[in-house]
């Protein structure tokens, strides 16, 4: 009968604990021997797992036991470097456990992922989307200024999904911008990355740092979970550390959703893959806000938005670029702009006149940017979301759209 994933993980835990304590006394064979039995308990966990979210980092594990190995024996007893000096400061003793032991962020504060200055994004450089700014602006901007209009609640949780570029980190921002509040912005793959067993712990610190603020400070709270189906996927493959890191996060949802009715706290997840969620996740997200690509009107304030501070000729339309960029995101007519912009800026580096600024004389200036740029552009640069993407988006928004 083989070890459930937890087992696992514990055993490969308890044999790098003990090889680190062997090793810091000097005691190579048993360092060695603990070294490489944790590097055998996570082989044989990849193999069991082998599409798990955590082999990555299972990998980068693995490496830095068998470097350690490596040097325990090319180096000879009595003048081995032991892992952690006992006489050495705790600072000189973290640095050289760093060497065998994971990068570990629970070694670094919370507070680190507090942005103190609200961001600096306005609701009006977030072209298009209406539908997503007004439900922002209903389910957390109106409740943080008048909560007693809200007598049933309102929601606590929001999912913004949609392709890739398309501003869903912008809406999150601008939100906590028109707040007197804060505004925490987490990786999910980072939450994901702790090692055997800290994911749990490090969602649930997450979420008591949150809390916190919103009691002290009577202050209302943006939670922003980039990439979180890194966090919730669906559970075919998963390992126990994985099970433990959703089960968390259940829980702490359950607690912002149904207790302290009066808490300004907010959960945004984002996700460009809405349909590796579970749907008791989607349950703890009551608004689920699809973030699609720009209209054509959108698309045109863009361009006009991006070249703006581009010396371009008149004749260049931005209804006209507008329209012949359909399918692209925000991002990418972002990247055409630039794209537009260093294409001239080479010519002029590669003209025969151009020479270094000389003291007193204007520098030369690279021409104006023309529609056939953009055309040129176009033909090497194709839009980052295909069309059968954006068909999958639409029929999820079909099945679990929830404005």
């Amino acid at each position: 009968m083989s070890m459930a994933p937890q087992e696992l993980e514990n055993s490969a835990s308890k044999y790098a604990a003990d090889a680190i304590k062997a090793d810091s006394q000097g005691a190579i064979g048993m360092a060695i021997s603990g070294y490489q039995n944790a590097s055998d308990t996570l082989m044989k966990l990849m193999r069991l797992y082998p599409d798990s979210k955590l082999n990555r980092i299972y990998t980068e594990r693995m490496q830095k036991y068998q470097g350690r190995i490596k040097d325990l024996r090319n180096t000879r007893a009595g003048s081995v470097e032991p892992v952690v000096d006992p006489n050495a400061s705790p600072e000189e003793q973290k640095k050289a456990l760093a060497r065998v032991q994971p990068n570990n962020q629970s070694d670094q504060s919370l507070e680190d992922l507090i942005l103190k200055e609200k961001p600096n994004v306005k609701w009006a450089e977030v072209i298009g989307l209406d539908d997503a700014k007004n439900a922002l602006r209903e389910s957390i901007v109106y409740p943080s200024k008048r909560p007693d209009l809200f007598p049933l609640g309102w929601p606590r949780g929001m999912l913004l999904y949609g392709p890739p570029g398309t501003g869903k980190t912008m809406l999150a921002a601008a939100t906590a911008n028109e707040l007197d509040g804060y505004f925490i912005n987490v990786d999910a793959a980072s939450m994901m990355s702790k090692w055997l067993g800290e994911a749990e712990k490090n969602v649930s610190k997450l979420f008591t740092m949150a809390r916190g603020y919103c009691e002290r400070e009577g202050k209302p709270v943006i939670l922003f979970i980039d990439e979180v189906d890194s966090l919730l996927g669906d559970r075919n493959s998963e390992v126990g550390g994985e099970i433990r890191a959703k089960n968390q996060f259940l829980s702490e949802m359950d607690g912002v959703n149904g207790k302290g009715k009066e808490l300004m706290m907010y959960v945004i997840g984002a996700t460009n893959k809405p349909w590796s969620l579970d749907s008791p996740f989607l349950r703890r997200f009551q608004k689920r806000i699809y973030v699609s690509l720009p209209s054509t009107e959108a698309r045109e304030n863009l361009f006009e938005l991006y070249t703006s501070p581009l010396r371009k000729s008149s004749r260049v339309s931005s209804l006209t670029l507008a329209k012949h960029f359909d399918g692209y995101s925000a991002s990418d007519i972002k990247d055409v702009c630039q794209g537009a912009q260093l294409q001239v800026v080479n010519e002029l580096f590669k003209s025969p006149s151009f020479s270094e600024p000389v003291e007193g004389q204007a520098p030369l200036q690279p021409r104006e940017i023309t529609t056939t740029d953009f055309r040129n552009i176009k033909q090497r640069r194709k839009p980052s979301v295909s069309v059968e993407m954006v068909r999958a988006y639409h029929k999820w928004s079909e099945q679990f759209g929830a404005l």
